[in-house]
């Protein structure tokens, strides 16, 4: 039997919201073990005046295996 905690993180990227994604799940592996799987709860974007998209932010809900 296995037990699995969930932590919740902040990730931001200029390219995309795929990358946010891929570099707050990197960032996190270095520190935490046995990563099983993510849910994006939440995606905002900071726009300059002109409405473009400056940075793109994601809050995850990373699991992972208890040892």
């Amino acid at each position: 039997m296995s037990v699995a905690k969930v932590i919740e993180l902040n990730a931001s990227s200029k390219t995309s919201m795929e990358d946010a994604v891929k570099h707050g799940l990197s960032k996190c592996a270095e520190s935490v073990k046995g990563i099983k799987g993510a849910w994006v709860n939440e995606i905002k974007v900071v726009t300059d005046d002109a409405g473009n998209v400056q940075e793109w932010r994601v809050n995850l809900r990373v699991s992972f295996v208890v040892e």
